[in-house]
């Protein structure tokens, strides 16, 4: 391996992926209501978390902390190990802007330290994916020059299409006004969102949950190319029987073999909430 893939937790990554491919990830932090502070993925799951949201409980997300970036990029400083930092979204986290700040600080100690960090515009496991697949690379001994390559070709085709079971959580987050979210939960609104720009976007609303997974697979018709060679990412939001249906249905309408299917994280889910869908593939086949 000539480089190190390092991500955070909003890429909700499986364990036994982070494992394999030997990603280090930094957790974000979520606040509850008693403002008691957890960390993704190690003081908090997302199962525990979506439970307490179903029984009416807030939570607030905050960026990793300093001293959490710091020991990480520090072990790899002193090794002189060259890094990759595949960070969430700026557009919906301060983290990239705090791991640029540590970075920064560190190169005044250890100006040779060779750490690159690069803004993915993407979340959950549209975030996960391109990790992974530096990773992949990374592990076969590819040089760095051509595992950024791969990340900047994944950054810019990666697509995130998803949709809510509730939109109170929405509302909540702020991403959809009070009334909105009262009359589409009353008609039984789902809306489809993607990602643009690294910020969530609404694409459509479809009404009755049924119709949502044929109009999801006819975007990814529309929008992907060669579905069938790449890896899809499914995440969940504490509904894995509906995951796999997806997985299911993307299997047999395009042919997919390989599927990084988890649920949605601490970070990501106190926004989205219980029952939210994710689907996340390649635009184009360069991956």
């Amino acid at each position: 391996m000539n480089v190190k893939i390092i991500t955070d937790s909003a890429a909700d990554l499986p364990r036994e992926i982070i494992e394999e491919y030997n990603i280090d990830v930094i957790p974000l932090r979520v606040y509850s209501e008693d403002e008691k502070e957890y960390f993704d993925g190690v003081t908090l799951d997302s199962k525990t978390l979506f439970n307490e949201m179903r029984n009416g409980k807030v939570f607030k997300t905050s960026l990793p902390s300093y001293e959490y970036i710091y020991n990480t990029f520090i072990k790899y400083a002193k090794e002189n190990t060259p890094c990759i930092y595949i960070a969430f979204s700026s557009e919906l986290s301060g983290t990239y802007q705090s791991t640029v700040m540590v970075k920064n600080e560190l190169k005044e100690e250890f100006p040779d330290f060779d750490l690159e960090i690069y803004d993915t515009k993407g979340a959950s496991i549209g975030q996960g994916l391109i990790a992974v697949n530096a990773a992949k690379l990374a592990n076969s001994g590819a040089m760095k020059e051509e595992v950024v390559m791969k990340i900047k070709n994944n950054i810019q085709h990666i697509e995130h299409i998803f949709t809510v079971d509730d939109l109170q959580y929405l509302v909540r987050g702020g991403r959809l006004s009070k009334v909105a979210g009262f009359v589409g939960n009353l008609l039984n609104i789902k809306p489809i969102l993607h990602v643009e720009g690294g910020k969530l976007i609404p694409l459509e609303k479809i009404r009755g949950s049924k119709k949502v997974l044929k109009r999801i697979l006819e975007i990814m018709e529309s929008r992907g190319t060669n579905l069938s060679g790449q890896i899809i990412g499914i995440s969940h939001g504490d509904d894995l029987d509906k995951a796999i249906e997806v997985k299911n249905a993307v299997a047999e309408a395009f042919g997919c073999k390989e599927f990084v299917i988890n649920s949605i994280g601490s970070a990501i889910g106190a926004h989205a909430g219980p029952g939210t869908l994710a689907i996340f593939f390649m635009n184009e086949n360069k991956q």
